[in-house]
């Protein structure tokens, strides 16, 4: 059992993994629940909820830099406690929707707090593992947060089975619940002063993030790449079923599939990608591998059930890998090419371009497969092929004007004792 455990030994990873496993039950909870709750109980049009989650997305995604800047110059732990507490304000306050303005309200709220989150979550993970650790430390907790989702989302379906007033106002309360246990594991690690900035540096962390053009240049790489996840939760779901032909419970064992594999395999695929160099070529294979699951779905088209079925789970292994270097790969190279003092604003950048290719990524790759056929499944494996392939040169860029890292002094010590 402990081999299948994604949770780590016993130390400061563990209490993160603990917040960030209490997290994402709460966050399984509400993706189960939110679209029924939100049309069936309190009476919005799937209209109306898609538009508002758009509007609130976009909102959200210009927290992440200012809050991982933030990050940058105060105690990430305590922040991201803090945000934790208003995260748990803002979920039960769904409780109080009843009408689309204060929807649109609560989830701009929601989003915001949960971009900025993502910043501030990045700059703690760096503080907590240390330069040599901190990626296998980011898989471990990708790992946790595939766990922590899939038990949230069988509890969920007990109140989708219920459908039911007081059923979808458990899972509302339950949601923020989660977010004060995960907030008070997170107050027992150790406060990380920031890192002295250099007496060189001539803007603030957030000004250099955003005015770095050749990090932003492998970031975006990264965020194009990062369309996949699109792919996985709403493309081939809807492909399998419109298109294919499968019976509806095999979108279930499409996403089980990756949610296994991901549980199992994160921390053991992670290795390799701690610097720019080696992440930039994790990053060429995890292109290479995506775009082979992409010509993988692709082939299901035209194939009786039983074979198609057999090719989507097979596609979905094959994805699951190119998923994870990808995951890796990218957090890597985020880290490696931020400066030491600016890895939360560095981080936040990162995370602003890789939510702008989620915002743009359902309506885009919906119309390039699912009205191109087979031949928008080779044109998404043709661009995840040139990315993955340029990647390398373009980190070597990237890399040109940075002086060689010296992680010596500059990584956050706790107080009370060293880094891990």
């Amino acid at each position: 059992m402990r081999g299948c455990s994604p949770l780590p030994p016993p130390g400061r990873l563990r209490t993160l993994s603990l917040a960030t496993l209490a997290n994402t039950v709460g966050s399984g909870l509400w993706l189960t629940g939110a679209a029924l709750y939100l049309t069936r109980d309190v009476g919005l049009s799937a209209v109306q909820v898609g538009t508002g989650l758009s509007v609130a997305g976009l909102v959200g995604l210009t927290a992440s830099v200012p809050l991982g800047g933030l990050a940058d110059r105060r105690d990430p732990r305590t922040l991201r406690a803090v945000l934790q507490l208003g995260q748990a304000a803002v979920a039960a306050a769904y409780l109080l929707v009843g009408s689309f303005p204060v929807f649109l309200i609560v989830a701009v709220l929601e989003l915001l707090l949960a971009s900025g989150n993502l910043a501030v979550r990045a700059a703690l993970v760096a503080a907590v593992a240390g330069p040599q650790g901190r990626v296998r430390a980011f898989a471990t907790l990708r790992a946790v947060a595939n766990l922590g989702i899939a038990v949230g989302a069988g509890l969920g379906g007990f109140a989708l089975a219920a459908d039911t007033h007081l059923a979808y106002q458990i899972l509302v309360a339950g949601n923020a619940a989660t977010y004060l246990v995960s907030a008070a594991l997170l107050l027992r690690l150790p406060a990380y002063p920031p890192v002295r900035r250099p007496s060189t540096a001539s803007a603030t962390p957030r000004v250099r993030a955003l005015r770095d053009g050749r990090f932003l240049a492998v970031s975006a790489a990264s965020a194009v790449l990062g369309l996949h996840q699109t792919v996985l939760t709403l493309v081939v779901p809807l492909w399998a079923v419109t298109i294919v032909g499968a019976p509806p419970p095999v979108v279930s064992a499409v996403l089980l599939t990756n949610t296994a594999l991901t549980v199992l395999l994160a921390v053991r695929l992670s290795r390799g990608a701690d610097t720019a160099a080696p992440a930039a070529r994790q990053l060429r294979r995890a292109g290479l591998v995506l775009a082979a699951a992409m010509l993988l779905y692709s082939a299901t088209a035209g194939l009786p059930t039983a074979g198609a079925i057999a090719f989507l789970l097979v596609a979905t292994v094959v994805f699951t890998v190119g998923d994870l270097w990808h995951g890796t790969a990218g957090a890597g190279l985020a880290y490696d090419l931020s400066p030491p003092d600016a890895v939360g604003a560095y981080q936040g950048a990162d995370g602003m371009l890789a939510g702008l290719a989620r915002a743009v990524g359902p309506a885009l790759l919906t119309l390039v497969v699912l009205h191109g056929g087979v031949p928008g499944w080779l044109a998404v494996a043709g661009l995840f092929t040139g990315v993955g392939l340029a990647s390398p040169a373009l980190v070597r860029w990237a890399l040109a004007t940075r002086p060689a890292a010296d992680t010596a002094g500059v990584v956050r010590v706790p107080v009370g004792g060293e880094p891990l």
